[in-house]
């Protein structure tokens, strides 16, 4: 019996010791802490409901970023000014993509602190020529942007925001759907007693991508022998009311989002669904730790960067020299002199995160992962180690050395975190910026919250896991 009672606390003390195990956020929680959960989400719907598009986000953190002293670093080359220690300076690209920079004790060439998220999220834009008229009823044309299934976004009220630049270059700016006196847009559906063949097929070809067209308008112009009655009265309004004409759409970027609210989830209100989660969840947390963090010993940046979504892309997404560019513009304001190969060093020395989320495992949807290796709902933020496809195809896939330091930041800053991939090996995958950010030779490793229904018009997350990830960036910048 002795003998029994001594296995029984050897095994337990080594399963303590020895054993990783997953912790539930909530149960580490103090009350208080809890209550600071709960406020900390609302401020997060708060900017999901205003930045529903990535111009849109710029703007918000711009604004916030200004209410705690941040300037704008092309302002500080105008005036000539010197960077110091604890200097708050940002830089935008394109009104798409920006940086928030604080300037650390550490000479930053020889040490940065980065974390890079992405604002843009999947979405339907309007087509260059999007109007015209069929059966008496004017449409939108749409090409959608990033992964979606198409049937998603059918039968969904949805908004439209974005601008439109007219020849003289002024720009408009556009959103409609999102009060509660505005119109909203649908995309229409087959009804069901007519949907024979249609559910004979694919879910993925169910709904085409030409098929994706929105209802616009049935109201006629007032003269009975006019040709495209209503497109012509929606052309007039548009021009009454935006001073646009059908040409003008051509130079525009207009997107359909849903026409929703971030809301809680659950009778115990333990999450949020909201589109654009992915990666704004990220963004937001990001954007607070840095705004919360005052003299760091290393140079911190929180990057947000565009058109990861389509493989970082375009002179927006993270494949373009925006980062590059503003740390050589940093370390020319702070030695008053420039060098490329410090520019270099400092981008290759550089600790980085790739803040974007994982794959929360669900439940109602049975073997898409590796249960041994899944991320859940409400234990933390995720490390992932490598994310791509079936043999890690279109990854970064971090150092051993680097996943050590990220680990030991947390756990010696009590950052409730878990590992996770996306999805069993071959079942699919995805990819993020990592692989973007380690070209320049920095460490680099996937770290956000997981989410369920990612891509969908709604996402949801766990407003534990939003607060873990904030606490795990400020870690991670005042390290």
């Amino acid at each position: 019996m002795e003998k029994d009672n001594e296995l029984k606390e050897r095994w337990k003390g080594l399963r303590d010791e020895l054993s990783f195990k997953q912790k539930l956020v909530w149960d580490i929680l103090s009350p208080q802490e809890r209550e600071e959960t709960h406020k900390f989400a609302e401020d997060y719907k708060k900017f999901l409901n205003t930045a529903k598009t990535e111009r849109e986000a710029v703007a918000e953190i711009i604004r916030l970023a200004e209410k705690e002293g941040y300037v704008s670093l092309e302002e500080m080359m105008a005036r000539g000014k010197k960077l110091r220690p604890g200097n708050k300076v940002y830089a935008v690209n394109h009104d798409k993509n920006l940086a928030l920079i604080i300037i650390g004790k550490e000479q930053a060439w020889k040490s940065l602190n980065l974390i890079g998220s992405h604002l843009d999220a999947p979405r339907l834009d309007l087509k260059p020529a999007p109007l015209y008229e069929d059966q008496g009823i004017a449409f939108l044309k749409t090409h959608y942007y990033g992964g979606i299934k198409k049937y998603h976004w059918v039968s969904h009220p949805l908004a439209i925001h974005g601008v439109v630049i007219k020849q003289t270059g002024e720009k408009i700016n556009i959103q409609i759907g999102e009060s509660d006196n505005d119109p909203v847009f649908v995309i229409t559906d087959l009804l069901p007693h007519l949907s024979k063949e249609q559910l004979k097929k694919k879910l993925g070809e169910a709904v085409t991508g030409e098929a994706l067209n929105i209802l616009a308008g049935t109201l006629p112009f007032e003269e009975k022998e006019a040709v495209e009655r209503v497109k012509l009265a929606l052309l007039e309004l548009l021009q009454l009311k935006y001073g646009i004409k059908e040409e003008d759409l051509i130079s525009s970027e207009l997107e359909l989002v849903p026409a929703t609210r971030a809301k809680d989830v659950g009778l115990d209100r333990s999450m949020v669904g909201a589109y654009g989660q992915d990666d704004r969840i990220c963004a937001f947390t990001s954007m607070r730790a840095l705004l919360g963090c005052q003299n760091p010993v290393h140079t911190s940046i929180a990057l947000f960067v565009d058109k990861e979504e389509i493989g970082s892309t375009g002179n927006t997404g993270m494949k373009a020299r925006f980062l590059e560019n503003t740390v050589a513009e940093l370390l020319y304001l702070i030695t008053g002199d420039y060098d490329e190969i410090y520019c270099r060093k400092a981008l290759a020395n550089a600790k980085a995160l790739s803040a974007d989320v994982s794959a929360g495992i669900d439940p109602g949807w049975e073997g898409t992962h590796d249960k041994h290796n899944a991320a859940r709902l409400g234990k933390g933020i995720v490390i992932t180690k490598y994310t791509g496809s079936g043999g890690k195809y279109s990854t970064s896939d971090a150092n051993a050395e680097f996943v050590a330091y990220v680990r030991r930041i947390f756990n010696e800053n009590k950052i409730v975190w878990q590992t996770g991939e996306l999805g069993k090996v071959d079942q699919g995958g995805g990819g993020t910026i990592a692989q973007f950010m380690a070209r320049y030779g920095m460490n680099v490793l996937d770290c956000g919250p997981a989410l369920l229904s990612m891509h969908a018009p709604i996402e949801i997350s766990h407003k534990a896991d939003i607060y873990m990830c904030y606490r795990a960036y400020q870690a991670f910048f005042n390290s």
